[in-house]
């Protein structure tokens, strides 16, 4: 791994204020060619080009990131939409993305960024972070919309600024990074969302996210566990492609025996978007088959997501089944935990981390408050 330079002098473009900087996951290879360890394509890069990104470029041999600080997406979202149902509830976190990705998934719902090949976006260096975050009543910072992997090195430098202002960092991921990445962000990411999709099924991810398998994907959620970053998944199902119920319980048994019981899964509903409009939203029905997969497979935490009033938003004590956090949509409208996350009726410890907002304020609704625990 190389330790990356200050900013070069190479703008991105004639009028830039930010500049590229030279990336710190990288190595290099034979014929002038380098080696991205960013994610796990792990591109071999000659002289002059890209990778599959097309924001981590070969400069005079060395890795640069073309969109670092060029942020094409702001903007102020509840935790639990990223979503973190077991990492400060209720609290706001100014999120940020740039453009391109690692996949090229059919169904994006990003796809105005996540797709696009030329660097674009507001130059935003990572020391404003914290202060617009500030600004915008925001415990936290994030990093989605598009890949973070593959602008991991804007992710750490804000990520520290973020820290040094007392802001938590979270971090949403496809998951197909590498153990080097992982290991990259240790001590400026405090929490990660890994969203699986059609629970990793071969021909799904070969068909639908140009990627050869998932299996990386459990390579990334072990480096995870091994550094002690929290984690949380979803599982994004979509019919007809991306329902098999079989691949579910392999997923499920998988996370059971290398997780453990408690790391929470959400089974997120499917909206036609980008290339794939023909295909219906996901019915509820066979969400909940995969709810139940879960549950079965010994998971204390499931979820189901993007149905609002579904009782699998809620957070359900393993101790006694009572409701112990109860939500809906990104809102949490009941809390039955005392200041320890303990449930007031039977005394089990629910695994959350971070502090709860006392306020909880979302657009279009009257802030309303829930009193701290007694």
């Amino acid at each position: 791994m190389h330790k990356g330079r200050p900013y070069s002098t190479a703008p991105t473009s004639p009028d830039s204020k930010m500049v590229e900087k030279e990336g710190i996951l990288w190595h290099p290879s034979a014929g002038g060619r380098i080696v991205c360890d960013a994610c796990n394509r792990r591109c071999s890069i000659p002289e002059g080009s890209h990778g599959f990104c097309y924001v981590r470029k070969n400069v005079g041999g060395r890795l640069y990131l073309a969109s670092y600080g060029k942020l094409a997406a702001m903007q102020i979202d509840p935790i639990e939409k990223k979503p973190f149902n077991h990492f400060h509830p209720g609290t706001h976190v100014f999120t940020v993305g740039t453009v391109s990705c690692n996949w090229h998934c059919t169904f994006c719902q990003n796809h105005a960024i996540s797709k696009e090949t030329d660097v674009y976006g507001e130059d935003v260096p990572p020391e404003d972070i914290p202060r617009l975050a500030a600004e915008n009543d925001c415990e936290g910072v994030g990093f989605s919309y598009n890949e973070p992997t593959i602008f991991v090195e804007y992710v750490i430098d804000a990520a520290r600024e973020a820290h040094r202002a007392g802001k938590y960092t979270v971090f949403v991921t496809n998951g197909y990074g590498t153990p080097e990445s992982v290991r990259a962000i240790k001590g400026y990411v405090d929490a990660v969302v890994v969203d699986y999709k059609g629970s990793g099924e071969e021909l799904f991810q070969r068909r639908q996210t140009t990627t050869v398998s998932a299996e990386p994907i459990k390579e990334t959620l072990l480096e995870l566990k091994a550094q002690r970053i929290h984690t949380e998944l979803t599982d994004l199902i979509i019919p007809q492609v991306g329902e098999d119920l079989d691949e579910a319980r392999r997923l499920c048994n998988w996370l059971y025996d290398n997780l453990g019981p408690d790391v929470p899964i959400q089974f997120t509903r499917f909206h036609p978007d980008y290339k794939m409009l023909d295909v219906p939203s996901t019915p509820y029905e066979l969400l909940l088959k995969h709810h139940e997969i879960a549950t079965k497979a010994g998971m204390n935490y499931a979820y189901i997501g993007n149905v609002p009033g579904s009782p699998q938003e809620h957070t359900y004590c393993p101790g006694c089944r009572e409701v112990v956090i109860e939500r809906h949509g990104f809102m949490i409208t009941g809390w039955n935990l005392d200041a320890d996350y303990r449930c007031r009726g039977c005394g089990h410890k629910i695994p959350i981390e971070g502090k709860r907002a006392t306020r909880f304020r979302y657009r279009g609704i009257e802030s309303f408050y829930i009193p701290n625990p007694q």
